[in-house]
């Protein structure tokens, strides 16, 4: 027995008066209560019981050893219940890696601190590969389909990318009518920073995803630069509708050949599938899914 189990069995026996009495609230036979208490007896050196055929009583130290027994068992289980509390109350440090296109999102991350004051965000903002597991984050937010098997993965959001261009550089160059026009355009693109790679422009022709091969004005890893040139008038872009939801509204954007984009982003939150969702993390995850709305 450990020594908690061994203390336990001195309580219960102290407290019923008898090992037979404790061993039926222990489910223990009273041969191995009244062993256990012999063990305690020899390791503790000091007697704890006056015991004789009729009944046993406790000695001076058994009831100093009492109180004091009974003191662990409440912190135990103060332990236990305060364990239990933070078990179903989010809170503590929650380690978030998002897209630099996540820095948009940062009116929904102010809401959930709101929602949840005791969660703690801590956000790396980053377009490169990371590891869940290696770089001790709780999960990350990426948009496209997830492709890591040994991640759990929950679409948080769905967005259809615009392709934008200033009034005054439309003026100037004219607008596109189908998607072969911007063959004689100047094309601003969004570079992967992780593979080097321009990332298509979604576009569909029919039922099919149509390849057209796009001049290349200028191409960045961030959207910033992309949003900053195309309102001056330098070209073309094809960005998030998040990013440019104010600058469409106010009319420095104007989106063109909207039906022919057909394809649909998604947002996805992945964590490890190896690890138990805490609440912290489940309430993240919910909370993203209900109100992130990147349309």
């Amino acid at each position: 027995m450990d020594k908690l189990t061994a203390f336990d069995a001195f309580v219960q026996s102290a407290e019923t008066g008898s090992f037979v009495a404790a061993g039926r609230k222990l489910g223990l036979s009273a041969s191995a209560v009244g062993k256990a208490v012999v063990r305690l007896e020899q390791r503790l050196d000091v007697r704890l019981f006056h015991r004789n055929t009729r009944n046993m009583t406790l000695t001076e130290e058994g009831r100093l050893f009492l109180e004091r027994c009974r003191r662990i068992f409440e912190e135990v289980e103060a332990a236990e219940a305060e364990l239990a509390r933070s078990n179903r109350t989010p809170r503590g440090r929650l380690r978030i890696s998002l897209p630099l296109v996540g820095m948009l999102l940062t009116p929904v991350m102010a809401k959930f601190m709101r929602a949840w004051p005791e969660v703690q965000l801590d956000l790396d903002f980053s377009d490169q590969l990371v590891d869940v597991v290696e770089e001790g984050l709780d999960a990350v937010i990426r948009t496209g389909q997830p492709s890591d098997s040994r991640l759990m993965s929950r679409n948080v959001g769905r967005f259809k990318l615009k392709i934008v261009a200033s009034p005054d550089y439309l003026t100037r160059c004219g607008v596109p009518e189908t998607p072969d026009h911007l063959a004689q355009h100047q094309c601003l693109h969004q570079r992967s920073p992780s593979t080097g790679k321009i990332r298509p422009w979604p576009f569909a022709r029919g039922e099919r995803q149509a390849k057209i091969v796009l001049p290349e004005r200028m191409s960045a890893t961030a959207v910033d630069p992309l949003i900053e040139l195309a309102i001056e008038g330098l070209g073309i872009a094809c960005l998030p509708p998040f990013a440019i939801r104010g600058e469409i509204a106010d009319g420095r954007l104007v989106s063109i050949l909207d039906e022919w984009v057909t394809e649909t982003d998604q947002f996805n939150v992945l964590w490890p599938a190896s690890r138990q969702i805490t609440p912290k993390l489940r309430a993240f995850v919910n909370f993203m899914a209900e109100h992130l709305q990147p349309q």
